[in-house]
């Protein structure tokens, strides 16, 4: 295996990391505060939330930032340049996914710490309701620039020859 090849393949299978994790850890999310809501279970809401908030540190993050390094890696490797169209598109909606994903990162911590404070699902301020909405709400975007990523790095539209 060559280097390239060697970092290629890395960068996929990180980009199927950042994918998969993060459409994971929302479907778990999602589904775990319904159902604890359902069940007015304090306790499944807080084992939800602080999972949440464990799979995001420690497999998004290391998996994004890796995309980062890969991806400028790979770029070099195929003497692209980091200003051509193709690159700026990329790392434009890389940012966009960026910017919603930290904010998503500080509400999951406030809801977690949030749930471990509250006696109840009862005792839940209502603000906790309304910034989950808004959790939910940012990755809609983020999502929506990760498949369009997916789709720059398959099509390459805008590419430069040779890609």
């Amino acid at each position: 295996m060559t280097p390239f090849e060697f970092w290629k393949t890395a960068h996929v299978l990180s980009a199927a990391l950042v994918f998969g994790t993060g459409l994971g850890i929302a479907f778990f999310c999602w589904f775990g505060y319904r159902n604890a809501l359902r069940s007015r279970d304090i306790g499944a809401l807080r084992s939800v939330l602080r999972l949440t908030v464990i799979a995001d540190a420690c497999f998004t993050a290391p998996a994004i930032v890796f995309q980062a390094a890969s991806g400028v890696v790979l770029v070099s490797y195929l003497g692209w340049s980091l200003a051509s169209a193709w690159s700026l598109a990329v790392w434009t909606l890389f940012l966009l996914a960026g910017a919603c994903w930290l904010p998503v990162l500080y509400i999951q911590a406030r809801l977690n710490r949030e749930s471990e404070r509250a006696a109840s699902i009862d005792a839940l301020p209502a603000w906790f309701h309304a910034w989950f909405r808004r959790w939910f709400a940012l990755g809609v975007p983020a999502f929506a620039a990760v498949i369009a990523i997916y789709w720059l790095m398959v099509a390459k539209p805008l590419a430069v020859a040779g890609g």
